[in-house]
């Protein structure tokens, strides 16, 4: 079976890079940005085409973007801005222990099947109090199965966000887009976090922001739903 992320990543690029996508540019990198440190050198896991490395760099540090799609990397060493780039898996990063004071991953884990090797691999090239940016489409709200729903039979109409089989991990292959299919894991916040703490890792801060005006604007369906976040972000550092 082909990798769905070399296949698909002119999807990607065209739909959430470049400054097209209001989670990103309004969201996304602005919280990034302000959790990264001054200095030090940035390990990008699951890098894609670079946006997130080049928010990094522009701050002043030294990063590295990993990614398994070659394409994606292709783009991301075209785009430039300051990172180096390695086509390399989540579960084997081909960075030496303890060399990095920063991991980020940016809705990167959902589409990773191990997670315990993952996020060991984190842990492995971190240094001591380092800090792993992690961030998710939330795991609560965007179990399978879930979604806005605008119910207009019922007098008076209800509106509410329908929560899927959230206990369940499970696996599933999504259409995203008109032929785009994206595998997407999911799992309870509690396996996240215990791997997490297993694996070193302390968490320090947690935000469930509500979605950014842009995206509210360029979906009206979701105006009620302002108060519902898609987004999770965890501050870990290494013990």
């Amino acid at each position: 079976m082909s990798d769905p992320w070399e296949a698909h990543a002119e999807w990607w690029q065209r739909r959430f890079t470049d400054g097209v996508d209001p989670e990103y540019t309004e969201q996304i990198l602005p919280l990034i940005a302000e959790h990264l440190p001054a200095a030090g050198t940035m390990l990008d896991v699951g890098c894609g085409e670079g946006q997130v490395a080049r928010v990094a760099a522009e701050h002043g540090l030294e990063v590295v973007g990993v990614d398994p799609a070659h394409t994606q990397v292709l783009v991301a060493r075209e785009r430039a801005g300051g990172p180096s780039y390695l086509q390399g898996s989540a579960t084997g990063l081909g960075i030496a222990d303890e060399s990095v004071d920063v991991v980020v991953a940016c809705l990167v884990f959902e589409h990773i099947d191990d997670v315990d090797g993952a996020l060991a691999e984190v842990a492995r090239v971190l240094r001591p109090g380092g800090r792993f940016l992690f961030l998710l489409n939330h795991p609560l709200l965007q179990t399978p199965g879930s979604g806005w729903i605008d119910d207009q039979i019922l007098d008076p109409p209800e509106q509410y966000w329908r929560i899927g089989p959230y206990l369940s991990e499970a696996d599933t292959v999504e259409e995203v887009e008109h032929d785009v299919f994206i595998r997407f894991f999911h799992r309870p916040l509690n396996r996240y976090l215990n791997t997490a703490f297993d694996a070193g890792l302390s968490l320090v801060r947690m935000e469930e922001p509500a979605p950014p005006p842009g995206f509210l604007a360029r979906a009206e369906e979701y105006a009620d739903a302002a108060s519902v976040p898609r987004l999770l972000f965890l501050r870990f550092e290494k013990r």
